[in-house]
Order: C-alpha cells, then sequence, then structure tokens
C-alpha cells in the first residue's frame, strides 16, 4: 500500500499577516543557584517570589546623590536556591510537554553567565535529573499505552512526516533487524549507570486528558550551534568533537586520523517553519531510550576549562523533541491513511553557551574565537528581542535581524507565533559576577514585555470517539467467549455446528453389539437403518445436485452482471481519470501561479517594507528640518530684535557723540575767531601805524635783479616757535634717471630749476627707456589755490618684474612754488633817503607781507618772494 505523507499543519503555504488574535507575554523565570562557599560575598538575594533583589558588592558600590542604590527585577517567578528540580519542572516545563501532547509548539532556554548553573537546570546531575529527563518521562508516561510501531511513522527530509500501513512498517522493521549498523538503544536493554540516576524519577508525572483514540510516535534528535555553524551531534562520523586538531591557520588537519566535522544547513519548508536540513532523527519509544541518545549527543558536545567553569559549554545545544501523532480509523484498529489529519507537533530545549568577559576567562586562542562568537549570537538575540519590544510597543515595523545569527534564524517562528516561548533566567549570586548579572537581568526584563501570538487548536477529525476502547472490549469478549467453548475461530465453529445438526436428522443407529450367535435381530434392523440412511442420502445429494445447478445458474447470470457493470465502471473510471489528469494538470499550473505570485508578493511586501521605512526617515528628516527652520527662524526674531535694540543704542550714543563734538567744535572755532580778532587788531593797528617818510618803491627792473628770498611761513598754529628753512638735497648724483616732461608742461622763469644729470628726457614713458635706467621722475604742474603754478616733481624706482617687464614704485614727491607779491605795495621808507641798517630787512613789505608777519611770524623778518620745497619721507609697501 502506497504511504501517505504529511506536513505539519501549522501555517498556511501563503504567507500572510496573521490576524489580530490574543497573545500571551514571553515566560521569563529566574533562578539563583547556591554559592559554592559559605564565606562568598552575595549580590542578589530573594526579596519575593516575583522580585530579587542585586546590590553592588564592597568593591563596586555606586552612590547616587549620597544613597546606596539598589536594583529590583520583576520576573513572572523567582526559584531561590533551595528550589528543587521538580517544582521547577511543574511550573515551567509541565505546561510546555501538555501542549506539545496536544499539537502545539514549545521552546524553552536557558539564558545567563558562565557557571550560573544553565546546564544543570536542563540536564540535572546524578539522584536529581533536569527538565530535559522530567519532560521525556512525562512524554513516556502519557502516551505510553498508545504508541505507533516503529516506522509507522516516517519523517522525510523536509521537515514532514509519511504514515505507512502496518505491512510497509513491517518490512522496514525486518530490514533494520538485517542491517549490520548498530541498532537504535532499545528500552529492554540494561541502561547505562553513567546517567541512570538521572532518569530514576519516582514521580511518574503525566498528561491527564490524553486522546486515546490517536496513536503517537517520539523522534529525538540533538544539534549544537558552535562558532555559528550547526554540527549534529548524534551522527555517526569518526571524529572527536572534544578536541578537534586545528593548525595555526584555524582550518582542520587533513590527515586519515581525523575528519572534519560537516556543519548542516538551515532550510524553510513549504509552510515556512525553520528546519535543519539532513539532521539525524532517531524514533524512541521510552524514556531510557530517549535520554540515551541525548547522552550519545552530550560526549560529543564541546566544552572546554576556563578560568571561571571548569567544564564550560562552548557551544549552543538544541535537543529537540517532536511528536507525531494521527487518529485511528473507524474501526480501531489501524492508523487512519489520511495526510491531512497527521499532526508534528515540536518542543525545543536549548542550553544556551553563557555570556563571558575575556579578562576575566583569560582566554586566547581558539577560546577567545568561541568566546566571541558565543557573545555575538547572544548579542543578536539581544538585538532581536529589543526589535519585537520596539514594534509591539510603538507599532513600528522594523525587521528583525533573524538572519544574523544561526541560533536566532533557527527559532525565529517562535517569536512569529508558532508555539509558547520561555526563558529560565540562571543567575550566580557571587559578587565577582556582578556586572554580567546585571546585564543578565536588564535583557531579561526586557524580555518579558514581548508578546507572541497564542497558537491555534488543532482541528478534531471528525471520527466517533471512543473507538480504540470499543474494539479493545469487543476483541476481549470475543477472546472470552471462545476460551469458554474451547473451539477455534467463529467460522469453523457455525460450520461445524451445522453439520452436527445435519447428523442428528438422520435416524438413530440401533445397538451393533451380538451377544449370542443365534441373534438375527440386530443385523437386520441394522441393515434396515442403513438403507433408510442410503435412500436419505440419496435424496440429500439429489437436492445438493439441484441446488449446485441452481446456484451455478444464479452465479453466471451474476457474472455477466458483474461483468457488464465492470465494463460500464471501467468507462466511467477512464473518464474520471481523464478529468483527474486535466485537474492534475491544472492543479500543477495553479501551483506554479501561485508560487509565482507568492514571489512577488514577497517582493512587494519587502519593496513595501523599504518605502515605508524610506518613508518614515523621510518625515522624520523633514520634521526635523521643520524643527531646525523654526529654531532658526526663532533665533533671527530675537537677533533682529536684538541689533534693533543695538541699532537704537548705538545711535542714541553718536547723537549725544555728535552733539557733544559739536559743541567742542563751536568752542574751538569761537576760541579760533577770538584769537583772529585779536590778530586782526594787530593787523589793524600795523597797517594804520604812521609814517613820518615814505619809502620810495624801486622798480621793477631792479626787483627782478635783485630779487629778495623770503621765507616760508609756518602753518598757522598758535604759539608755535618759527621755523628755520631747509632743502632737503636730491638723492639723484651719479644715477641714471628717466626724466619724464609731458608736453602739455609749460617753462617757468625761476632761478632755481629742477636738474638731473645722466638723464634720458621722455615726453612718454616707454619700456625701452625704463630698462636703460633705475629711476623715474615724473614733472607735473597743476594751479595752485592762490592762482600761481605749482609744480611737483614725483620720483620713483625703477625694478624688473618677473615677466620681464619694468615696474615703477614711487618714493618722495618734491614741490616747487612760485609766488609774486599781489595788491597794493608800500615802501617802508622814502625814496631818497638812505634806509638804516636795522630797518634793511623792512625796506620792501607789502601789505600782504606784513599781515603774514603780523598773524604768523615775529615783526621784523626779511620778507620777499620766494619757493618752497617739500620734501615727503619715502613710502615702504606694507
Amino acid at each position: 500500500m502506497k504511504a501517505a505523507r504529511a506536513k505539519t499543519p501549522r501555517r498556511p503555504a501563503l504567507k500572510k499577516p496573521s490576524p489580530p488574535g490574543p497573545k500571551d507575554p514571553v515566560g521569563v523565570y529566574c533562578r539563583v543557584r547556591p554559592l559554592s562557599r559559605p564565606d562568598q560575598e552575595c549580590c542578589i538575594e530573594v526579596i519575593s517570589e516575583n522580585t530579587v533583589q542585586i546590590h553592588p558588592p564592597d568593591g563596586y558600590r555606586i552612590f547616587r546623590n549620597g544613597e546606596y542604590r539598589e536594583t529590583q527585577y520583576s520576573f513572572k517567578e523567582v526559584f531561590g536556591t533551595l528550589v528543587a528540580q521538580k517544582e521547577l519542572f511543574d511550573v515551567v516545563a509541565k505546561p510546555l510537554v501538555e501542549d506539545l501532547i496536544r499539537g502545539k509548539n514549545g521552546l524553552l532556554f536557558t539564558y545567563g553567565v558562565t557557571g550560573s548553573g544553565k546546564t544543570h537546570t536542563m540536564t540535572g546531575s546524578p539522584g536529581d535529573g533536569g527538565l530535559l529527563p522530567r519532560c521525556l518521562d512525562m512524554i513516556f508516561n502519557s502516551i505510553g499505552p498508545f504508541q505507533a510501531k516503529r516506522f509507522v511513522f516516517k519523517l522525510d527530509d523536509k521537515n514532514g512526516v509519511d504514515v505507512q500501513c502496518e505491512v510497509d512498517a513491517l518490512l522496514e522493521r525486518q530490514k533494520r533487524d538485517a542491517m549490520p549498523v548498530p541498532k537504535t538503544p532499545s528500552g529492554k536493554r540494561q541502561i547505562d549507570p553513567e546517567f541512570a540516576d538521572m532518569i530514576n524519577v519516582q514521580d511518574h508525572c503525566k498528561v491527564e486528558e490524553v486522546d486515546e483514540d490517536n496513536v503517537y510516535s517520539v523522534f529525538v534528535s540533538y544539534i549544537e550551534i558552535y562558532n555559528n555553524y550547526i554540527y549534529d551531534l548524534l551522527e555517526e562520523t569518526p571524529f572527536e568533537l572534544i578536541k578537534p586538531k586545528w593548525n595555526n591557520c584555524n582550518t582542520p588537519v587533513r590527515n586519515g586520523d581525523f575528519i572534519p566535522p560537516q556543519s548542516k544547513i538551515l532550510r524553510e519548508d513549504q509552510n515556512h517553519n525553520m528546519y535543519v536540513t539532513g539532521c539525524t532523527e532517531v524514533e524512541v519509544k521510552s524514556t531510557e531510550e530517549a535520554f540515551e541518545v541525548f547522552w550519545k549527543g552530550q560526549k560529543k558536545r564541546r566544552i572546554a576549562n576556563t578560568q571561571l567553569n571548569r567544564e564550560s559549554s562552548r557551544s549552543h545545544g538544541v535537543f529537540m523533541i517532536k511528536l507525531a501523532q494521527a487518529p485511528l480509523d473507524a474501526d480501531g484498529d489501524n492508523v487512519l491513511q489520511e495526510k491531512e489529519q497527521i499532526t508534528l507537533s515540536q518542543l525545543s530545549l536549548v542550553d544556551l553557551a553563557g555570556s563571558e568577559r575575556t579578562n576575566r576567562t583569560k582566554a586566547e586562542g581558539n577560546r577567545l574565537r568561541e568566546a566571541g562568537n558565543i557573545n555575538q549570537s547572544l548579542m543578536t538575540l539581544r538585538t532581536c528581542i529589543e526589535v519585537l519590544r520596539e514594534n509591539q510597543m510603538y507599532g513600528t515595523n522594523k525587521m528583525v535581524p533573524y538572519r544574523d545569527s544561526k541560533l536566532t534564524h533557527l527559532f525565529k517562528n517562535y517569536f512569529d507565533g508558532e508555539g509558547k516561548v520561555r526563558m529560565i533566567v540562571c543567575v550566580n549570586p557571587k559578587a565577582e559576577d556582578y556586572e554580567e548579572s546585571l546585564q543578565v537581568m536588564r535583557f531579561a526584563e526586557m524580555t518579558q514585555e514581548v508578546e507572541v501570538a497564542r497558537p491555534v487548536d488543532r482541528p478534531l477529525c471528525g471520527l466517533t470517539p471512543g473507538r480504540r476502547f470499543r474494539n479493545q472490549a469487543f476483541r476481549e469478549e470475543l477472546a472470552r467467549k471462545l476460551e469458554i467453548r474451547g473451539g477455534p475461530i467463529n467460522g469453523e465453529t457455525e460450520e461445524q455446528s451445522a453439520s452436527e445438526i445435519f447428523l442428528q436428522n438422520f435416524p438413530p443407529l440401533p445397538s451393533c453389539e451380538l451377544l449370542d450367535i443365534n441373534d438375527d435381530q440386530t443385523l437386520p434392523k441394522l441393515t434396515e437403518v442403513l438403507e433408510q440412511r442410503h435412500k436419505l442420502r440419496q435424496k440429500l445429494s439429489e437436492e445438493f445436485a439441484k441446488n449446485v445447478l441452481t446456484f451455478k445458474t444464479v452465479l453466471r447470470e451474476l457474472d455477466s452482471s458483474v461483468t457488464s457493470k465492470e465494463n460500464y465502471i471501467q468507462g466511467k473510471l477512464s473518464e474520471k481519470e481523464k478529468i483527474i489528469t486535466g485537474q492534475k494538470t491544472e492543479l500543477e499550473r495553479l501551483e506554479k501561479k501561485i508560487k509565482t505570485l507568492e514571489y512577488k508578493i514577497e517582493i512587494l511586501e519587502k519593496t513595501a517594507t523599504i518605502y515605508e521605512e524610506d518613508k518614515r526617515n523621510l518625515q522624520q528628516e523633514l520634521e526635523s528640518k521643520s524643527q531646525k527652520l523654526q529654531r532658526q527662524a526663532s533665533d533671527k526674531r530675537r537677533l533682529e530684535a536684538r541689533l534693533q535694540g543695538m541699532v537704537a543704542e548705538t545711535t542714541m550714543k553718536w547723537e549725544k557723540e555728535c552733539e557733544r563734538r559739536v559743541a567742542a567744535k563751536q568752542l574751538e572755532m569761537q576760541n579760533k575767531l577770538w584769537v583772529k580778532d585779536e590778530k586782526l587788531k594787530q593787523l589793524k593797528a600795523i597797517v594804520t601805524e604812521p609814517k613820518n617818510e615814505k619809502p620810495e618803491r624801486p622798480s621793477r627792473e631792479r626787483d627782478r635783479e635783485k630779487p629778495i628770498q623770503r621765507s616760508v611761513s609756518p602753518p598757522p598754529v598758535p604759539n608755535a616757535p618759527p621755523v628755520r628753512l631747509r632743502h632737503r638735497r636730491s638723492r639723484s648724483a651719479g644715477e641714471r634717471w628717466v626724466d619724464h616732461k609731458p608736453p602739455s608742461n609749460l617753462p617757468t622763469d625761476t632761478v632755481m630749476q629742477p636738474h638731473v644729470p645722466h638723464a634720458i628726457t621722455v615726453a612718454a614713458a616707454s619700456e625701452k627707456a625704463l630698462a636703460k635706467c633705475d629711476k623715474y621722475m615724473l614733472t607735473h604742474q597743476e594751479l595752485a589755490s592762490d592762482g600761481e603754478i605749482e609744480t611737483k616733481l614725483i620720483k620713483g624706482d625703477v625694478f624688473k618684474t618677473r615677466g620681464g617687464g619694468q615696474a615703477v614704485q614711487f618714493t618722495e614727491i618734491e614741490t616747487l612754488k612760485q609766488e609774486s607779491p599781489t595788491g597794493r605795495k608800500r615802501r617802508s621808507s622814502p625814496s631818497n633817503a638812505d634806509p638804516p641798517e636795522d630797518a634793511a630787512d623792512s625796506e620792501w613789505t607789502d601789505v600782504e607781507t606784513r599781515c603774514s608777519v603780523a598773524v604768523e611770524m615775529r615783526a621784523g623778518s626779511a620778507l620777499g618772494p620766494g619757493y618752497q620745497h617739500h620734501a615727503q619721507p619715502k613710502r615702504r609697501k606694507p
């Protein structure tokens, strides 16, 4: 008979967001292990059944506002140092086993720092079994009478299960018995004394409500996640996992004695559940057999000796228990061969490796690499929990990074609502683990805020309940009756009873005993009876022959009718087969279309997620920029108000300053006017001074022949000493000059004329002339304020530029100014009288000169027309 095949009915093939249903928070429990020595300092204490208090030890005390800080953490339940394994199992693991038998999944893992008692909690110790052996014992105590025979359920390599009939299962068992390979450990064999005390549980705990109309089979597998690689601990390979040989490049040594382990790959089945491909899954029938399989893999698990733990787990151990169940048929005899009715549930027991700090464990080499991978996987688990919590609390839709670690990727279905999740936080209260315990407590308290969707109940099969017991009662009653009657099976009993009834209808035989030789009555009577029986037998034979002929006729008619019906049915079947073939082709086409649409939907969902993430980022960026613009506008308004205030203040300040300066200037001008008034009064007195003799005016020719040199008046500075005239000497001697005289210059008939030796006179500056000289002089004329011509000699140095040209840097200016007396002239003495010697300086003095003497110089100075020679100092480049 062809085996029926079923898949785990957990999630529909099309992955859609599940409707909002009831959710349960992740159950987090705390267990405090006892101290190793009584004299150790303790930093954790249990203050209630739900709360623990952690305080810094003496070396790590933290003070805030002068007070000693103590932190309390709440859990679903806290187990102190005196709590037994049974009490912990009843509260934490027993509900998960009940859900497993009811067709629901469960995940239980222990979390904590290294040396906190995780492996002891999960496995136990001799005489005190942990959660794992107690779970196995409860499972087999509950389903023991209802287990199917071996190979009735058969797991495939795609996370599904096949169901076989009894004949196929028997052939599988015979084939396995004939193979020379080691057989699966049997429950009847002697238990290994190494772990016999761990599974010797006397509680006999079991699930009360077990579906008695189902048959069950248990499959176990054991894997480890080491350095983010998955290895099968039940695989039969000739290598040593506890102490593998690695070279300096961290690669396995290739020799005949050592074969490196082959890591397994995670895959996703058609129901989007994660599973390990090629993992060994063993069917077990008892607690002893299951734990022996576990112990076989436990010996291969990687452990090492560190400074903090003598047997520190260097990998995450995952022991998976799969329970396959299917209902019996309507008669209650065999398993129902319908794949839709098969249910596969799973309980995963995870012993996580402990987080550790390398500065405390003094790890190096491979131990350091292992510690880094352990901490990285635990950090990824923490990140996934944080993202799940943020998505649920704030309504965000961030992607949970399950794929960053094999550990989180394997169990992502549980956090997506495929089963119940529970975590046991193991802590060591010693003071040295204070900082690590504090981080573990924070993570555990945060994990309680994550909610997981409650798994749905499996559908009912629709058959009449109590089928197994009715069939069993019927068989027991039949066996009892057969035992009473002492006959064989039911069919032979009925046939024998009919022959007996038939023989009873014959005439009874007379006594055949001959007592006398002369007895002549017994034989005739016997002959008569035998003749009667013979006649009756002949009649029965004739009637039987007639009945046989009649029955043959009926059989022929029935055969012809059956043949016609078979032909009709065969035609119908061929038509139906054609329809089924067309429907199968259509189904295949629709399945391919569905897969294509699923793929497109998944791509669209990912695209929508990316777009939503971009939208949220852009909205956040827009909000931040809007806030920034608002802040800038506010700052601008404040700055404008501040500037307006500063402008008003500065305006007022400068108005006051201007008023003060104007007042000071007015006062200064008034003083100057007063001084000028005084000077004018002196001038008036000098002008109106009476003269006894009028001096004779010399002729102009005489003036031209004998020009009287007049000193230059000093600037009008009150009370300033007279300035001695000083003529600067030109520094052009011995140098070659370019004398630039524009054609627009007018010649002056002055006695003092500028004379530059070795000069090249040009009307316009040229590069050729500049190249031959190192000095330059420009003669510039302009009209002064008094109407006289003022000549300026602008001098400079000639330099060569980098480009090969010439440049001039001006250094000083000499000014030549000609003045002639204007206005009325008067002589200081008559022309025919000889002037006295003391009046020689004032013989020819006009009104203007005298005014200058009166205003700016002392009386009696020698005056006359003259020139001013102003030399400006050489200016240097900054």
